[in-house]
């Protein structure tokens, strides 16, 4: 992964934290639903980053970035409930919380800015 590009970056660590927590939900707290949901969702973030980094066109770009932001949307949703459920504590949760909206941030910043090109 070349350096320098932050939603890439991101995206990629987040997928690895949320790869860990869901080992540690399966094996810890015997959680399989809602974790699956998490682990689909969280790692489908930088999927799509990647995917619209070789986009062919800038709308397939923004539309793969499109994508990465409802990721992650739904992934804050699936921490959140599992916040609310009692599998993850205040801290486990609010710290991942913190780095999903974050990477949330990034692609409505880049589509801004694309869109205000082709103005």
């Amino acid at each position: 992964m070349k350096k320098g590009n932050i939603i890439q970056e991101k995206s990629f660590s987040f997928a690895i934290k949320i790869v860990n927590l869901y080992k540690y939900l399966i094996s810890e707290k015997r959680e399989f639903v809602l974790s699956k949901q998490l682990l689909r969702s969280g790692t489908s973030i930088g999927v799509n980053v990647e995917e619209s980094i070789g986009g062919q066109s800038t709308k397939d770009f923004i539309s793969k970035l499109s994508i990465a932001y409802k990721e992650a949307r739904g992934t804050i949703f699936w921490l959140k409930l599992l916040k609310a459920t009692d599998f993850l504590n205040q801290d486990q949760a609010d710290s991942l919380l913190s780095n999903a909206e974050e990477i949330c941030k990034i692609p409505g910043s880049i589509q801004k800015t694309i869109k205000s090109r082709n103005s």
